[in-house]
């Protein structure tokens, strides 16, 4: 406790004293009143005083069990003594005086014993919970946390409960994006290695070999693409962003990327449409990044639907909001997957998120660009197909956020 709050601590104290010993003097007179002053005032300072030194020397106190019953002992301990200071100087009956003597010493004791049980549960709940963190540092992630209360103790264990909840999901999560990594690298480097074998050792005739090397080369081109991608999502979620945001017309990025993907669409016999209102619809936005997410959903749109497919691009104004939907007339996505479609390199039952033409990386760096934005995405619910819907916020919320942020 600093010297700042225990003189606040005393003051306090000093003046909660003269308040009393007014109004013991409006009730009884000046005498009563001043005879008040002189027993609560100093009780009161010096007591103040004591709880600012222990406070202080808290480390000195041992553990939290002696720490309560130091504490209550202190609490009680004007009320004994201000007892019999008031008895001797006010009583005229000392069999009285007794009495209350007793009555204030027994008030003490109860006040002590309280304590002691309250700090009792208290600790209890406390020892609990020191446990169940060694548990979770020795790698336990399972907990159930037995708790005596509904108090902040109890808050506190639900916080550990959860923490561990959180970190065997990380953890799980970790482990399959290790293991998808190494699948996914697993594949082009084994080809590399049986076509760089079979250059080597003269198997091939000249005519074959640059046609290995021509297939080294697309699983060159697979394993940069993968790393770059995963590269670029680490840096995202790091929050290692250096993006300059400006006001951008959300409808003219939509039909111009939807222009650029036409003709791909039209190589599968696929139709892509976009759907954006009349009136201009600006956001605060970074426009590579936002036109990367669309061309990510509209090629991973592409690979799911079939020959004479359509996939259509809305735009619409949503509240505060701007929001944009990619959706598509493929075989949509399976309700057991619906939650996890946005995790780096997740496989569906059946592939159904995205075969072996992309990295596996693409709706999680969607995600990640969008949350960066202060948007979010989603999985729209659809009677055909997938509907991949996000949120940006528009120019004006963006514009009032900004004016509301401290520089």
């Amino acid at each position: 406790m600093s010297a700042r709050a225990v003189t606040a601590t005393v003051a306090a104290a000093v003046l909660a004293g003269l308040l009393l010993s007014a109004l013991v003097g409006v009730v009884y007179g000046w005498d009563g009143g001043r005879t008040t002053a002189e027993i609560l005032v100093p009780l009161g300072a010096a007591t103040a005083l004591l709880a600012g030194w222990l406070v202080r020397r808290r480390s000195r106190l041992g553990g939290l069990r002696r720490q309560f019953l130091v504490g209550g002992a202190l609490a009680l301990a004007p009320l004994l003594l201000g007892t019999v200071l008031f008895t001797a100087v006010m009583f005229v009956n000392a069999h009285d005086a007794f009495l209350t003597a007793m009555l204030a010493a027994y008030a003490t004791a109860l006040g002590c014993g309280v304590s002691w049980l309250l700090a009792r549960g208290a600790l209890a709940d406390v020892t609990a919970i020191d446990r169940a963190l060694e548990r979770v540092g020795d790698g336990e992630r399972e907990l159930a946390i037995a708790r005596g209360g509904a108090d902040e103790l109890a808050v506190l264990a639900a916080g550990v409960e959860t923490m561990a909840a959180r970190l065997a999901a990380e953890e799980r999560a970790r482990r399959d994006l290790i293991q998808a990594i190494s699948h996914d690298l697993r594949t082009p480097l084994t080809s590399l290695r049986l076509l760089a074998e079979a250059v080597d050792d003269g198997i091939v005739d000249p005519a074959r070999q640059h046609d290995y090397l021509g297939r080294m080369t697309t699983h060159v081109r697979s394993l940069g693409a993968l790393i770059d991608d995963l590269f670029e999502l680490t840096r995202i979620e790091a929050g290692d962003i250096h993006w300059t945001l400006e006001r951008i017309p959300l409808d003219a990025l939509v039909a111009e990327t939807v222009e650029a993907m036409r003709m791909q669409a039209a190589a599968r016999s696929i139709s892509v449409l976009a759907e954006t209102p009349r009136a201009p619809v600006p956001a605060e936005a970074n426009a590579d990044q936002i036109q990367r997410v669309l061309f990510n959903l509209i090629q991973n749109a592409i690979r799911h639907t079939p020959a004479d497919g359509a996939i259509t691009v809305r735009l619409e104004p949503a509240g505060d909001r701007v929001e944009i939907e990619v959706a598509d007339t493929g075989p949509g996505i399976a309700a057991a997957e619906r939650d996890r479609i946005f995790e780096p390199f997740y496989r569906g039952g059946e592939d159904a998120v995205r075969n072996d033409d992309g990295s596996g990386l693409g709706l999680a760096i969607c995600r990640a660009i969008v949350e960066a934005h202060g948007g979010t995405i989603w999985l729209a619910d659809s009677a055909r197909g997938a509907r991949i819907r996000f949120s940006l916020p528009g120019a004006a919320a963006a514009a009032e956020a900004a004016a509301l942020t401290p520089s």
